[in-house]
């Protein structure tokens, strides 16, 4: 075994393996950095140029890219709270409020290093696990997948914000927006509204980037402000030197976390999902000192970095192992592999282990060189915090729309961003966590599946209470949130008599928000909970009967457990503003007030050029209309002059048509002014340019 281990490490460090995995890393730190594109896209694209190459650099090319795609997300979480990728989303809790504080290198020193460490502990571990492996991933069934779901929707509920209650209520309402489209085993859709966009699932990046990105965004520019609250000569102990010795200092939990990640991230299907916010959870529940959580604790990135980046080596087990892919992204390394005529199985494990060690030293090598390329980059990226908000404001945008529009190509795609960007900014007024969401969303379908299975496998909901590691499962949630409960309300005891800037997700607390959206929460499941008792299509014919019970199942549990929590929620709500409006003596000054506190008449403006550009896109199509969006927002709203405007809208352009056009060949959307406008044109006219 060891020397297949010490001949993987000479064919990934041989020419031309070790040229590919630093050109693979590379386009991962690429990838990876801006919001909507992350590992898949990049495994797609690098996928057709593996055909005719020799096994080992073929792999090198896609693992130094999608080993690294974890490390370099930690960009956009930390300075625009915008989760890079899934894996990231428990980053953007602290990383964010440490860029608000100036300390955006710091967060960075930290999450590069301890990142480092977990993607080459958790690849070595992958090397050490592999003959042991069978017995612990055969003893995850379909209840224990389930119970894994519900505990990270507790971690993640009861740990990203102010309330408890909030969190899991939102956590309900993301599972209920999973069951959006066909449902898991007839197809009968479900929620569509009658739209063939909703059909087929809701698209899960316009959300995100709805959800975080327009928000965040949205917040520069109606503020005035840069991303960093203190300016640029106030920041104390906010370098990237001193991100280092954070990791150093916290060496025990990088370490358990990196063990948290590495195991986690072999069961198949969840793994990747929740492994960030059990560590995250992990983190919180271990210390004694839980105040700083959300609002800039180093911690808070150390823990889901150095767990995120260990599961690209634990994931690949159940893969090698058995041929199970356990996330979109092992499903394309499989096809790879079988592309390389290589099966998964045995031999993978005795005749062909010498590749598969190479697997693992490319997944160590491209987590080295990625940390040393980003710590020497850090401290240039970390300046931007300290930029003009209306220079930042324009180009996250367009990456954001393009973002969006890569998750399906279609019109859909741009007003569900606009949409989810409107409920982003509500909740975050209205101090409702928006992680909880997002991760039901992701895990909606996979725990459908599992519960259906699981019932009609063990015929009933014994294995609730029967089955030894869904018992332990039991435990682990019961102390997270009792942990959360405790740990909440010794903080509100401690900020009481504080008077700090608000920072942190879920730390907005605006009872006039909060009140309306959880109303529209209840009758959207009162809504929910009709549609699924009602009669139903099949085809064109009309069956006044319920959807049958494997399909309505799932959802009638979410809903039901979704209108018990949000009508403690609303109880809660409906004093908070009866007291708000005591103290403002009439109902209109409290509205007023609220308003004026939230910004929102600044914000209806922002929503509007948003709208106006989605508007006026099927008109003259995105590689125009974003471009004008550019130089529109700073000259009116940035008070810019036109040189600057115009010169920033060129660049906005040529990265249209150099990367989203010639790179990645998107199908653009068929414009009213690319209907005739080329017919018109001279034969000798570039009229991809513009069109």
């Amino acid at each position: 075994m060891f020397d297949a281990f010490l001949a993987g490490f000479l064919l990934v460090i041989e020419w031309p393996a070790l040229g590919f995995l630093l050109l693979g890393v590379f386009i991962g730190i690429w990838l990876g950095a801006v919001p909507g594109l992350g590992g898949i896209i990049g495994l797609v694209l690098l996928l057709p140029f593996t055909f005719g190459m020799e096994p080992v650099p073929a792999f090198a090319l896609l693992l130094g890219m999608f080993a690294v795609t974890s490390t370099s997300d930690t960009i956009a979480s930390v300075m625009l709270g915008i989760p890079g990728t899934a894996a990231s989303q428990a980053t953007i809790l602290d990383g964010f409020p440490l860029a608000q504080k100036g300390q955006a290198a710091r967060a960075f020193g930290a999450a590069f290093t301890v990142s480092a460490f977990g993607g080459v502990f958790g690849a070595l571990i992958l090397a050490v696990s592999l003959p042991l492996i069978l017995p612990i991933i055969l003893s995850f069934n379909s209840p224990e997948i389930f119970m894994l779901g519900i505990l990270g929707l507790s971690m993640v509920g009861s740990l990203s914000g102010a309330s408890i209650l909030k969190g899991l209520t939102v956590a309900t309402l993301g599972l209920l927006l999973s069951t959006v489209g066909y449902a898991e085993t007839i197809s009968i859709p479900r929620f569509f509204l009658g739209t063939d966009y909703l059909i087929d699932k809701l698209p899960l990046i316009p959300v995100v980037l709805g959800l975080f990105a327009i928000p965040e965004i949205m917040e520069l520019a109606i503020r005035n402000t840069s991303i960093s609250k203190i300016g640029k000569n106030h920041s104390d102990g906010g370098g990237i030197l001193d991100g280092v010795r954070d990791a150093f200092r916290h060496w025990w939990l990088t370490l358990r976390c990196a063990v948290i990640g590495t195991y986690i991230g072999m069961l198949p299907g969840l793994g990747a999902s929740i492994v960030d916010w059990i560590a995250y959870g992990h983190a919180v529940q271990s210390a004694k000192d839980k105040s700083q959580f959300g609002k800039g604790d180093i911690r808070g990135v150390i823990a889901p970095e150095a767990a995120n980046n260990a599961t690209r080596g634990g994931s690949l087990v159940p893969m090698v192992a058995f041929g199970i892919p356990g996330s979109l992204g092992t499903a394309i390394l499989l096809g790879a592999l079988l592309i390389q005529g290589l099966k998964p199985g045995p031999e993978m494990l005795t005749t062909q282990l010498h590749i598969t060690f190479s697997m693992v030293w490319s997944i160590v090598v491209a987590n080295i060189v990625v940390a040393i390329i980003l710590l020497f980059l850090s401290k240039q990226v970390a300046k931007v915090a300290f930029l003009p908000g209306h220079l930042i404001v324009p180009g996250v945008i367009l990456f954001v729309f393009m973002g969006a529009w890569l998750g399906g190509a279609s019109l859909g795609d741009w007003v569900a961003c606009l949409i989810f960007g409107i409920i982003g900014f509500v909740m975050k007024r209205g101090g409702w966590p928006r992680p909880p969401l997002i991760l039901a969303i992701i895990l909606g379908s996979i725990m459908e599946t599992s519960f259906l299975i699981s019932i009609n496998s063990y015929e009933g909901v014994a294995w609730l209470w029967e089955r030894p590691i869904v018992l332990v499962i039991w435990g682990l949630i019961a102390i997270t949130l009792f942990s959360a409960v405790r740990g909440l309300s010794k903080n509100i005891k401690k900020d009481e008599n504080k008077e700090e800037p608000v920072t942190g997700e879920g730390a907005e607390r605006s009872p006039m928000i909060s009140l309306p959206f959880s109303i529209l929460t209840l009758l959207l499941f009162s809504w929910a909970m009709w549609e699924a008792t009602r009669g139903h299509n099949v085809g064109a014919e009309y069956v006044p009967e319920p959807w049958p019970l494997e399909v309505s199942q799932f959802p009638i549990v979410t809903i039901v457990t979704g209108f018990i929590l949000v009508f403690f929620v609303i109880i809660k709500d409906w004093k908070a503003c009866v007291t708000f409006v005591k103290q403002h003596e009439s109902i209109g000054i409290a509205l007023t007030r609220a308003a004026d506190d939230a910004l929102l008449q600044r914000a209806m403006m922002f929503f509007g050029y948003l709208l106006a550009t989605i508007i006026v896109m099927p008109v003259i199509g995105q590689k125009l209309v974003l471009p004008i969006f550019i130089a529109t927002y700073l000259v009116r709203w940035g008070s810019y002059n036109w040189r600057v405007a115009l010169g920033y809208a060129a660049v906005g352009w040529v990265f249209l048509v150099g990367f989203y056009d010639r790179v990645l060949h998107l199908h653009w959307y068929p414009s009213w002014l690319d209907s005739w406008l080329p017919n018109i044109l001279p034969s000798w006219f570039a009229y991809w340019l513009f069109f």
